[in-house]
């Protein structure tokens, strides 16, 4: 008997232990994670475009996911005024307007973290074109941002122009990024690589420039724009070009200078994309100073000299002056050159299209994806409004956009079915978009993703008690050890009530 009881009482202290162990183990790792934050690191990024500078504040955890941040955006901001570039001829007044939102983002960063949070100004196609007309004004203009951010207590890593093809890869990292094709969170709250999740093709439209950006169908494929990005612990290649003039403002000045060649006078100039009844005068430089205008540039040249164009909402005659902008001779019908003699693989799978494509299609009243019917009647409905009408049909009014509008769809729908050659069967598959969740779907979220992959990952700021995988082995280990100890218990249960039953059927028969 006293055989018995031993066993019995060291299975039941050894289950008693284990379970103890099981849920102090528990608690302490819980309460100690949530002691534990690995903090918050934060990035400030400045898309200088050319239209407009916006400041965008990211933040991540310190600890990485395969060397590179999970990044989120906390908080946007519109610099007052035009881009930098417009800024060439006076580059002191520049530092003024970046105030206003530098206040805000001081506030929004904890103090403490000022001098460790990064700046990064990257400037697009705007500082790009300034910079071939004149590199001298394009310095000093870089010059003036440098010297403004260096009175500030962040830690400034320079203003650069980024090429077209950075830009291009950046968007598609960010849409990439924002529509979980690169991480996606497991059941355990953890990040993961999507299995076998589809990446998809970038389409971003600025003021100076336009860029697309996809990953090729064969990887054999050997183009001379293709660029290799690892992201995550993974290899993407990735196809993009950038079209210099190509962007919205730079192609409608393209177009005001081929309608002011193409008239007879000099001083009033019909434009058929402008809205009936609408009239403005603008300045031969406003459209002819530009590099992309050069070539279309007359002869007797004025820069101050006042032209007044006269809209005559001709949707016909908007669609044909519009394709004049596109050379697609150059590519002498071959398939994989759409225009401009582009050498561009064929397009294939899902498009998002951010910037000035969202704009353009949200003031036409359209949204998400739709056919290329609906996108061709209602670009044709809304280029035969009258100004006065146009008045009440857009969500948000403002001359210098409503006026243009008919124009940007046209250019649109020329430089995605034409130029990219989408087709009434892939136009579906493009996604108008301008941002996921509270992110803005930009290239400056992609270029912070890129810039944080630079960065080593950090350590936590305490480490846990134990690393997951110990935990999880510990806790196996200590459930099955109690397991067994019940298991144990039981047949000792077992056995023993056996010997009663047998002792006492054994006083029965034992005679007097």
């Amino acid at each position: 008997r006293m055989l018995t009881r031993t066993p019995s009482v060291v299975a039941q202290v050894f289950l008693l232990l284990s379970i103890v162990l099981v849920i102090a183990i528990a608690v302490i790792q819980i309460n100690q994670q949530q002691v534990l934050s690995p903090g918050l690191k934060y990035g400030i990024v400045l898309d200088a475009g050319s239209s407009r500078t916006t400041v965008y504040i990211y933040e991540w955890p310190a600890e990485k996911e395969n060397d590179t941040g999970v990044v989120s955006q906390t908080f946007k901001c519109n610099v007052k005024g035009p881009g930098i570039s417009s800024y060439e001829s006076n580059p002191g007044a520049l530092a003024k307007p970046f105030d206003d939102c530098l206040n805000k983002v001081k506030e929004r960063i904890p103090v403490h973290l000022h001098k460790t949070t990064s700046v990064y100004l990257g400037a697009t196609a705007g500082m790009r074109l300034l910079r071939l007309q004149n590199e001298t004004a394009a310095n000093e203009v870089l010059a003036s941002v440098q010297n403004y951010f260096r009175a500030q207590p962040f830690e400034f890593r320079g203003a650069q122009i980024i090429t077209g093809p950075e830009e291009g890869v950046y968007g598609w990292i960010t849409a990439n990024y924002l529509m979980g094709n690169f991480l996606e969170r497991n059941l355990w709250r953890t990040w993961v690589h999507p299995y076998r999740k589809e990446t998809m093709g970038a389409l971003d439209l600025g003021g100076a420039s336009t860029q697309i950006s996809f990953i090729l169908e064969d990887s054999q494929e050997n183009f001379n724009s293709t660029l290799q990005v690892k992201l995550y612990g993974y290899n993407y290649n990735v196809y993009t070009h950038s079209f210099q003039c190509y962007g919205r403002d730079e192609a409608e000045k393209r177009l005001l200078a081929l309608l002011l060649q193409k008239s007879n006078t000099s001083s009033n100039v019909d434009n058929p994309c402008y809205p009936q009844n609408y009239n403005t005068a603008l300045t031969m430089k406003y459209f002819s100073g530009s590099l992309c205008t050069q070539s279309l540039r007359p002869a007797n040249y004025y820069p101050n000299q006042l032209v007044n164009f006269r809209g005559t909402g001709d949707p016909g005659l908007c669609q044909e002056m519009v394709s004049l902008l596109f050379n697609f001779t150059a590519c002498r019908d071959r398939e994989d050159c759409p225009f401009n003699g582009i050498h561009q693989p064929k397009v294939k799978g899902n498009f998002v299209a951010f910037s000035g494509f969202y704009y353009t299609i949200n003031a036409l009243n359209l949204s998400g994806h739709f056919s290329l019917a609906d996108f061709n009647s209602s670009m044709w409905s809304f280029c035969s409004q009258s100004w006065a009408q146009l008045q009440f049909m857009l969500p948000k009014f403002e001359e210098i956009y409503a006026r243009s509008y008919c124009f940007s769809a046209n250019f649109i729908y020329y430089l995605l079915a034409r130029g990219y050659n989408f087709d009434a069967e892939t136009w579906p598959q493009i996604h108008f978009q301008k941002e996921v969740g509270n992110s803005s779907i930009a290239w400056s979220l992609g270029y912070m993703l890129s810039l944080t992959n630079m960065i080593p990952a950090e350590g936590k700021l305490i480490q846990l008690p134990l690393k997951p995988s110990l935990f999880a082995g510990l806790l196996v280990f200590l459930t099955a050890t109690a397991l067994l100890c019940l298991l144990f218990l039981v047949y000792l249960c077992i056995v023993s009530r056996n010997r009663k039953n047998i002792s006492r059927v054994e006083h029965i028969f034992i005679p007097e």
